[in-house]
């Protein structure tokens, strides 16, 4: 490993089979507001969860907040993905914390925004993770929340973290999302397109700040049961 991708400065996920930090900057570096944004089925969660894989491979702790998912769900999932992730769960290098048992499905979830600035434990890993965060926020935010969020979380970041926010844009108006791509150090921007009958997915790197190796500013991209995560460079012209 050479000084430019240490571990102490940068997250590593590069994961050999499916080449992906060869196309994104090959590491994140630490202190960085990551903002993965896309519709419903554009490919966020698999993206999250892809990296989050790649990082506990690397010996980096983790924290993932999750809308998506009950634990049992988020392990079936991984499995169905080849990424198994029970070990990490085991010894604490991952800690999943499903909404669903503290708020239910369907219940809004008013009082989120405090909870997540005023739960000291979420941030003692290294990485901390909210998929869907705009699911979670969207019946509490507003201009004045909007702001005190953006600024909590970039002091947390400045304490050398890296905070993954995946955002789907029909959950919040354009002028809460903007703030939040305004100031991310890392913005990826998700669609799904059908061409010829078959759903291609395209990952836009809008910005990567202090990227440590080449970007390549369009990425294109599928979701394989078995296989996970797969860079797929017939989907971009």
């Amino acid at each position: 490993m050479t000084e430019r991708y240490s571990s102490h400065r940068m997250v590593l996920y590069d994961l050999e089979r499916d080449g992906l930090h060869r196309h994104l900057g090959g590491a994140i570096p630490k202190g960085t507001l990551m903002v993965i944004l896309g519709e419903v089925g554009s490919g966020k969660s698999a993206v999250l969860q892809r990296l989050v894989y790649g990082m506990l491979l690397h010996n980096h702790t983790i924290t993932l907040v999750s809308t998506e998912m009950t634990t049992k769900e988020f392990i079936d999932q991984m499995e169905s993905l080849d990424y198994p992730i029970k070990r990490f769960i085991l010894t604490r290098s991952l800690r999943y914390v499903p909404v669903f048992p503290l708020f239910g499905r369907s219940k809004p979830r008013g009082d989120f925004l405090n909870r997540v600035m005023s739960t000291e434990g979420l941030y003692r890993t290294e990485v901390i993770a909210f998929d869907t965060f705009s699911a979670l926020v969207k019946h509490d935010i507003n201009e004045e929340s909007c702001l005190k969020t953006i600024s909590f979380f970039k002091k947390v970041v400045g304490k050398n973290k890296l905070i993954i926010l995946t955002i789907d844009p029909n959950d919040m108006p354009e002028e809460l999302l903007a703030p939040f791509k305004n100031v991310a150090d890392i913005l990826l921007e998700l669609k799904r397109e059908v061409v010829e009958g078959t759903i291609e997915h395209i990952m836009y790197v809008t910005r990567f700040t202090h990227a440590p190796g080449p970007i390549n500013t369009t990425i294109g991209f599928r979701i394989e049961p078995g296989a996970g995560f797969i860079v797929d460079i017939t989907n971009v012209a």
